[in-house]
């Protein structure tokens, strides 16, 4: 109970990638010792794009699997489901009317998506960062673990709990706790293949551009030998080479399957070709991958096991977003 809270999730929305592995769920794995964890597949927010519905189910529980063969033990991590939730919904409305259009106009999201998906612009992926909001506030998370680019959401979080709490609790007994951003220390930010000055992402278009922790090895292997570098032939590790983006990655990823660190892997491969260090960085990347894997096909044969993990976790979840739900309803004057 003196444990801080974590709260974090991802959409089962397309491939968990290599990147998402080692930026982020590597990450939530070392938080289950000093954290109180809650980890949640985000369903609710993948449905801003269209969704083939037998698709998105199979990945919800897809998602389910990779977080417990990634290591998050479902014994010291809440794990659930959001939209088996439904205070979720019911607190993002609430927050809709504390939100400000213009916080939300100016959401970098919100203008790279609408760009991608011109012919489906939609309210909810205008008002996608106050769900985003509802989610983190619902569990009086301390902490969200984010990248640099994800920043904007938890400031627009605390924005709204901090205008809430202005309103209704000015005797103190603020309602909602505000969160920080958790910027991992350790966490490796992983580029694009075939881009490698823009981030691996599991919507790219192009296959070889990112690894799925679900690739076949040879897939993996292929994927990596077909990866951009330069025509230098130089294994070094320049970061403010923009030149040397493609090998910089590649080292990069090398260091954070192996523990090591990029300076120590471009001295390990110096004078070597770009051939020999390409199949080295797929090796070590298949061996990284391959317990996931093998933790991974045994779940698939297990689905009481993860059907009972969906209902503990939906009973976890609401137990403490009710909680929560309650206080600000009282605050608003609704019948409770």
């Amino acid at each position: 109970m003196d444990k801080k809270t974590i709260f974090s999730g991802v959409q089962p929305s397309g491939n968990i990638t290599l990147g998402n592995y080692l930026g982020a769920i590597k990450n939530w794995v070392r938080f289950q010792e000093d954290y109180n964890c809650i980890y949640a597949m985000m369903d609710m927010h993948a449905i801003t794009v269209r969704q083939n519905p037998q698709e998105l189910r199979k990945r919800t529980l897809d998602l389910l699997k990779i977080y417990i063969s990634c290591g998050i033990d479902p014994e010291k991590s809440l794990l659930f489901v959001q939209s088996q939730v439904s205070e979720h919904a019911q607190l993002a409305w609430v927050l809709n009317c504390y939100t400000y259009m213009g916080e939300l106009s100016r959401m970098t999201q919100f203008k790279d998506k609408s760009s991608k998906h011109a012919d489906n612009i939609n309210a909810g992926l205008f008002t996608y960062p106050v769900l985003m909001a509802a989610d983190i506030l619902l569990y009086q998370a301390d902490f969200v673990p984010v990248g640099k680019d994800q920043m904007q959401h938890i400031e627009i979080t605390r924005d709204i709990a901090e205008r809430f709490n202005s309103i209704y609790c000015k005797e103190g007994n603020p309602v909602f706790k505000v969160p920080e951003g958790l910027l991992a220390k350790s966490g490796a930010k992983v580029m694009s293949l075939t881009e490698p000055t823009k981030k691996m992402s599991k919507s790219d278009e192009n296959p070889k551009a990112y690894i799925s922790v679900l690739d076949d090895f040879s897939v993996i292997a292929n994927k990596i030998k077909s990866a951009v570098t330069d025509s230098e032939g130089k294994i070094e590790y320049r970061p403010d080479d923009a030149e040397k983006a493609g090998i910089n990655n590649l080292i990069t990823i090398m260091a954070a399957v192996t523990g090591s660190t990029e300076a120590k892997i471009a001295e390990e491969f110096c004078g070597k070709g770009y051939g020999d260090f390409k199949k080295a960085v797929a090796e070590a990347v298949v061996e990284e991958i391959r317990p996931i894997r093998e933790r991974y096909d045994e779940l698939s044969k297990s689905k009481d096991y993860l059907e009972q993990i969906c209902r503990s976790g939906r009973e976890g979840a609401e137990k403490i977003s009710a909680k929560t739900l309650g206080k600000v309803y009282k605050k608003l004057g609704f019948l409770v």
